[in-house]
């Protein structure tokens, strides 16, 4: 099942089933408003949704509407929880070799994770708005994943049962600001400008084969400028997977559903796939040559995150935005 909301000048806009091929959608007021209020009921409210999404697919609902990635809000315009962990140690431990630290022997054992900014996500065609160049700006390409009510103390193995959907991210990162924040004691947050997250939220078994449960075996395509930048593969090198970080999510807290958790910037150890920021590639030209030869972004470039399945179809829709200059 494919879900997508769409903007309507309301704060959480308005919750539509869309066609696997992204055609098509449909509104669906008579089950739920918006995406948040159907995982607020999500055992009553999914099977009404798949019968829905049944039809549209069959091609048996006469009011469904043309479906435009640029109409989308990110499926939670808002959310009671964000958190986004580093799954992919060795992207940690590049950063950190790049300039001379030691990785803590934890870092392979404890997951990392903050808690960001949920209040404002901004819409997957939705221009980036940044102050200034001089911010670093970054983009991260990332998968997440949405739960519906997280006991607290969850095992890895309860906490798979409460995966409801999947959609990809782009975690904007300003790495300019964040030495300084770090550097307090506290961690992130002007670092960390509203993320944007695909034109559409999935459940796990539209994935087949690719979803084992606890982690999505397909590569993660990202483009600057037209230019193909990376395609690390999401299954590999992830040394937490999804129920672990959710369960690291809910060790001392329960999660409300419609929380968010992020598997943070992916990477393969196979540099070859490229990679999914463009901190990392910064970082391997600093240990290669000394010195970065890779710019961060400036206003006017573009970066679009996209994911296909294994016959090159478009699984959640694209995110695709433009970095322009916030002036109030």
């Amino acid at each position: 099942m494919k879900l997508a909301t769409l903007k309507n000048n309301t704060r959480d806009g308005q919750l539509v089933v869309v066609s696997r091929a992204l055609d098509k959608a449909v509104l669906v007021t008579d089950i739920a408003n918006t995406l948040q209020n159907a995982l607020d009921n999500w055992h009553e409210v999914s099977p009404k949704l798949a019968q829905v999404y049944q039809a549209l697919n069959a091609g048996e609902v006469s009011d469904a509407i043309e479906f435009e990635q640029a109409q989308c809000e990110s499926p939670l315009p808002r959310a009671y929880q964000w958190a986004d962990g580093s799954a992919y140690v060795n992207h940690v431990e590049l950063v950190r070799k790049a300039r001379n630290a030691e990785m803590p022997e934890t870092f392979w054992t404890d997951p990392l994770m903050y808690q960001g900014g949920s209040d404002a996500f901004i819409g997957p065609r939705d221009d980036i708005n940044v102050g200034s160049t001089d911010f670093g700006i970054d983009f991260e390409s990332e998968v997440a994943v949405i739960t519906d009510d997280v006991p607290m103390a969850a095992s890895a193995e309860e906490a798979a049962k409460h995966i409801k959907l999947i959609m990809l991210v782009n975690d904007v990162s300003l790495r300019n600001l964040i030495p300084g924040e770090l550097a307090k004691g506290f961690g992130f947050f002007s670092s960390k400008p509203s993320s944007a997250f695909s034109p559409v939220a999935i459940t796990p078994d539209e994935l087949g084969n690719a979803w084992d449960g606890a982690k999505l075996h397909l590569p993660l395509t990202t483009h600057l400028n037209g230019d193909l930048f990376g395609q690390p593969n999401c299954g590999v090198d992830m040394t937490f997977d999804f129920p672990t970080i959710v369960a690291h999510a809910a060790k001392t807290r329960p999660l409300s559903a419609g929380c968010i958790v992020g598997s943070g910037t992916i990477s393969n150890y196979d540099r070859s796939a490229g990679s999914s920021c463009l901190a990392e590639k910064r970082m391997l030209e600093i240990i290669a040559d000394g010195k970065p030869s890779t710019e961060f972004m400036n206003f006017g470039d573009k970066v679009r995150i996209e994911m296909f399945d294994n016959d090159g179809v478009s699984i959640f829709g694209a995110i695709e935005q433009t970095v322009v200059e916030y002036k109030a």
